[in-house]
């Protein structure tokens, strides 16, 4: 159990009696009880005595450590396990399990179960009854975590910074806010069907009749259906082959293209584009602006950096960077943090401004929790494992970039596979899209034969052939067909384009 856990089920015991005011007078302090509802607890473990079917009501979001009571909770737990076992729970077969319980005895022993069944009328407001109880756990809970927060603020070692305690204490409430959300509950299929419906309808009036997300390249959109909510997108490629470029690309078409309405009960409903949260764990957030200014502008992002331009083009830079200051991208170049970090601020953005889609770049700099050690298998397994459930979550589409292993290098054909990724992990298995970037070129330009033989004519012939040409290798699609989609790359530019005529269709389904 852990220790908010353990907390839940206890009140917060006083720190201090007396305390002094301004003036240095020492003044009595209130006493406070911790919010609870005895009443409520009782009326509960009356009405599952009487009807077990009350436990199932409430079995789905309470737990015994709930109760402010302990004995109670100790009640609520047995009679859990048994009703899961099949048994019939009631005063009489209750005391058998009790009879050594000295907390019980106090109260009343077999008495007390009998009490409690006899003031029980009904099971209807079992669940209500639970989510009161429920509510004021939670509410222990706030308290003990902001006792904590103060008095770690009041003795914090010489060596903790604020930040550090900021970062522990946001993420003590994230892991309360989660545990205070209801588990989902069943839908019945006329409410799947007509989410199903208004999915379908919103394709149908967005420009590209994308379900999801435009990615602002058409092959991509025309098998994707744009990016989906809750998807798990992976990119991966070997170092060089471009995929933060390709990443920028994605980010950048998106946040220009933002347009939401604001609906009649204040929520925000998306016509097109998106708020972009861009983790750029490798280089700076200056670094990331100047590949989309190079972009933009169409100024080399290595002239841009040298600082090799003219007056006309660094006129072009300014205007470009006053057009695109109001775009919704926002950027962490924080580097080395731990996946529990990374989903504690993503939870911050949508909150204060909104999230439609992040992008990591990438994958394997994230760290874990540290439980697994130096097994770096099982602690990518953990990262991937909670960006999966970080986008359900937040419901939006996380692309996150990765690095392939060597063994790509090792074979003839560098075309990457699947495969590649096996020794990462679960990626491949906890992916809904797994994407592969990929330029012969790139591969094919280092292996230059001697000038002048009958081999290196063969060879140029090859490099015209695959000349700024970039493969995205769509290797997993768990909603729909994969394939392979061309793109033109400028590498002086890092930007990634839509071929003319590129009428390429999916070749098989995933």
């Amino acid at each position: 159990m852990s220790d908010t856990a353990a907390a839940l089920g206890q009140p917060p015991q006083k720190a201090a009696e007396r305390s002094l005011d301004r003036t240095g007078k020492e003044f009595d302090l209130p006493f406070r009880l911790a919010p609870h509802n005895s009443d409520a607890e009782q009326a509960l473990l009356g009405a599952i005595l009487v009807n077990n079917e009350a436990c199932d009501r409430v079995s789905g979001f309470l737990e015994a450590d709930h109760f402010f009571e302990p004995v109670h909770g100790r009640l609520y737990d047995a009679s859990a396990k048994l009703i899961r076992a099949g048994k019939l729970v009631s005063p009489v077969t209750l005391k058998t399990y009790f009879e050594r319980d000295e907390a019980l005895t106090e109260i009343g022993g077999p008495k007390y179960l009998a009490r409690l069944a006899a003031a029980a009328t009904t099971i209807i407001n079992a669940e209500e009854y639970g989510r009161i109880v429920y509510d004021l756990a939670i509410r222990r809970s706030l308290i003990v975590i902001g006792s904590d927060m103060v008095n770690r603020a009041y003795d914090a070692p010489v060596e903790a910074t604020p930040q550090e305690q900021i970062t522990e204490s946001e993420q003590q409430l994230f892991g309360l806010a989660e545990r205070g959300k209801f588990g989902g509950d069943f839908m019945d299929f006329a409410s799947a069907l007509t989410e199903a419906v208004d999915i379908a309808a919103a394709a149908f009036h967005r420009d590209g009749h994308t379900s999801g997300i435009s990615t602002g390249f058409r092959g991509l959109d025309r098998i994707l259906g744009g990016l989906q909510k809750s998807d798990l997108i992976v990119l991966a490629s070997r170092p060089a082959m471009g995929k933060t470029s390709f990443a920028t690309n994605l980010a950048f078409h998106i946040a220009r293209h933002f347009h939401a309405d604001t609906e009649t009960d204040g929520s925000r409903k998306l016509l097109a584009g998106g708020i972009v949260g861009f983790f750029t764990l490798e280089m700076s957030s200056a670094q990331l602006a100047t590949r989309i200014i190079s972009e933009q502008t169409g100024v080399s992002s290595e002239d841009i950096r040298r600082g090799t331009i003219g007056r006309d083009e660094f006129g072009r830079l300014v205007d470009v960077s006053k057009e695109l200051q109001d775009m919704p991208l926002f950027i962490d170049e924080s580097g080395g943090i731990t996946i529990s970090q990374l989903a504690a601020r993503a939870r911050r953005l949508k909150r204060q401004h909104g999230l439609d889609v992040l992008v990591i770049d990438y994958l394997q700099l994230l760290t874990g929790t540290g439980k697994y050690g130096d097994n770096r298998v099982q602690e990518i397994t953990e990262i991937t494992t909670s960006l999966k459930a970080l986008a359900k979550e937040l419901n939006i589409p996380i692309l996150a970039l990765a690095q392939l292993s060597r063994q790509v290098e090792n074979r003839d054909d560098k075309r990457p596979q699947l495969a590649d990724l096996r020794e990462s992990g679960s990626i491949e298995q906890d992916a809904d899209v797994v994407m592969f970037l990929y330029r012969e070129e790139y591969y094919l330009e280092r292996k230059e034969p001697r000038e002048g033989t009958t081999e290196h004519i063969e060879w140029q012939t090859e490099m015209d052939r695959v000349h700024q040409l970039a493969d995205i290798i769509i290797g997993k699609h768990r909603h729909g067909p994969t394939g392979n989609i061309k793109l033109h790359f400028n590498g002086a530019l890092t930007r990634f384009s839509d071929l003319a005529g590129d009428d390429r269709l999916p070749d098989r389904n995933g």
